[in-house]
């Protein structure tokens, strides 16, 4: 009986299929037709051509297996037409989970995002059960997600096996896009990070939440959600650690948030003109004003879910965005040649 991914062709998709494959699972991977398919390189997966908001694809792709993973998602601070967003994280979602009800799918993990959670108003950890309404959402991803989210609430309500898991911010290989936090990685190594934001983010290794997507299917609790995340750190922090790894100087200039918000609004204004992505995005620079800090003791206590340093996550990024010419190596050399002679 195959277990179906969809999203495996992405970051975190495509390390849930992998975790699949090596403990000895037949997969089959949604794919749309125009999906770059680096991430499915040695996994030999079964392909069924589709799209969420395709519902005939969706039943192929559900026919016979036992499990579905839906992984797949638009991820994006910005798009040109924003209902592209609602038409595939929400839409999308009810498309899948109707087809999963009616081909009696025997459990279903959804992906979605600490983005959906509430968060203290005095700054403590967000936590799965922290009050947080639609209103609170900023931005239209937040906002889809959070519905999303919901949409899968409603179902696991009505009786379909669903476990929602809330990954934080992952990093580590395959990012190929790459995320928001992955281009953070990549400016800061290719010397386009000269100041910084007032921000945090709770960063986990994308393989501790691939297992955390398998853990909930084994251990999740049906209608539960778990937030798949490891150590709160503020941005600084993160970019101090990116500089050990790389030996490149972090940025010592923090930029007032006030001054990045006006940047951000001329950015976009130039962006709705141009139809291009704005270099700044405004829904990136709203979404900074608050620590996105998360408490993930439930998913450790009952899901088992692994810890591995963030250290080691961000270097083993590190590495395969240059191995991967996202980075030109002379910056690199070049940053480490100064950090030696400073």
């Amino acid at each position: 009986m195959p277990t179906l991914v969809t999203g495996a062709t992405g970051f975190i998709g495509s390390r849930v299929a992998r975790l699949l494959v090596e403990r000895g699972e037949r997969i089959r991977a949604l794919v749309r037709p125009t999906s770059r398919r680096e991430n499915l390189a040695g996994l030999d997966p079964e392909l069924v051509t589709g799209d969420l908001q395709d519902p005939e694809s969706l039943r192929r792709a559900v026919a016979g297996c036992g499990t579905v993973y839906h992984v797949a998602a638009d991820y994006r601070l910005w798009a040109p037409d924003p209902r592209e967003l609602q038409r595939s994280n929400v839409e999308g979602t009810r498309n899948l989970l109707e087809a999963c009800r009616a081909a009696g799918v025997e459990k279903v993990v959804y992906t979605s995002s600490v983005g959906a959670l509430g968060i203290p108003a005095d700054g403590a950890p967000g936590a799965e059960a922290t009050p947080v309404t639609l209103a609170d959402m900023v931005g239209e991803y937040k906002r889809t997600k959070y519905m999303a989210e919901q949409e899968a609430l409603r179902f696991a309500a009505e009786g379909l096996p669903v476990v929602i898991v809330n990954p934080s911010t992952p990093v580590g290989p395959g990012d190929i896009k790459p995320t928001p936090t992955g281009k953070i990685i990549v400016d800061f190594m290719n010397g386009k990070m000269p100041a910084y934001l007032d921000t945090g983010l709770n960063l986990v290794d994308v393989d501790d939440v691939a297992a955390g997507h398998l853990l909930a299917a084994e251990r999740g609790r049906v209608g539960e959600k778990y937030i798949l995340g490891n150590r709160n750190m503020a941005l600084r922090e993160i970019l101090e650690a990116l500089a050990e790894i790389t030996g490149r100087r972090a940025p010592r200039v923090r930029i007032d948030y006030r001054v990045a918000l006006a940047a951000a609004h001329v950015s976009s204004r130039w962006a709705s003109l141009t139809r291009s992505e704005p270099g700044i995005p405004l829904e990136g620079v709203r979404m900074a004003r608050k620590k996105m800090y998360f408490d993930a003791s439930k998913a450790a206590r009952e899901l088992g879910l692994p810890q591995t340093p963030v250290e080691a996550a961000l270097e083993r990024a590190v590495r395969w965005f240059c191995d991967n010419g996202y980075v030109r190596p002379e910056r690199l050399r070049r940053a480490k040649r100064q950090a030696q002679s400073a």
